[in-house]
């Protein structure tokens, strides 16, 4: 059984491939999620038996956090797949995520909030080498940290 991060917040879109925890592949694209996802999991469902999916569910683009998260909670009650989710920062080192325009969010020991950066901050994010699962939840549900602007 084998276990996959998806980390599709920004380009480029980042999977992880572990056995037993460690990560023994790793794929990634730059296209568009709803291009991207779909393609990644023809050939991850054709070579892998996945027990779990774990995603980033945010903060980071509204339309990359929609897309995956439909994308993959459909995937997995199809194929009887756990999903787990942590948010972002999990992925980048607590590092500030662009938000829009000037506006940043950055994890404090309490919440996640939002913060003005005159220079933008540098911002990837990193599949980690090992997994443990006890780092996720199945709280799987889409964080967007703001609202949409109306």
């Amino acid at each position: 059984m084998h276990d996959v991060v998806v980390i599709a917040l920004s380009s480029p879109l980042l999977i992880g491939i572990y056995k037993d925890n460690v990560l023994i592949r790793t794929a990634s694209s730059s296209e568009q999620s709803s291009e991207a996802l779909p393609l990644l999991f023809k050939h991850l469902l054709e070579e892998y038996e996945i027990g779990n999916i774990i995603y980033a569910k945010g903060p980071g683009s509204f339309m990359a956090i929609k897309i995956a998260y439909i994308f993959l909670k459909t995937l997995c009650q199809v194929k009887n797949i756990r999903l787990l989710a942590t948010d972002a920062f999990y992925f980048n080192e607590n590092s500030p995520i662009k938000a829009v325009g000037k506006l940043y969010f950055v994890k404090t020991s309490e919440a996640i909030i939002t913060r003005v950066f005159n220079e933008m901050p540098s911002m990837s994010f990193n599949l980690p080498n090992n997994l443990n699962l006890k780092d996720f939840s199945e709280d799987t549900a889409p964080f967007y940290g703001i609202s949409a602007v109306g």
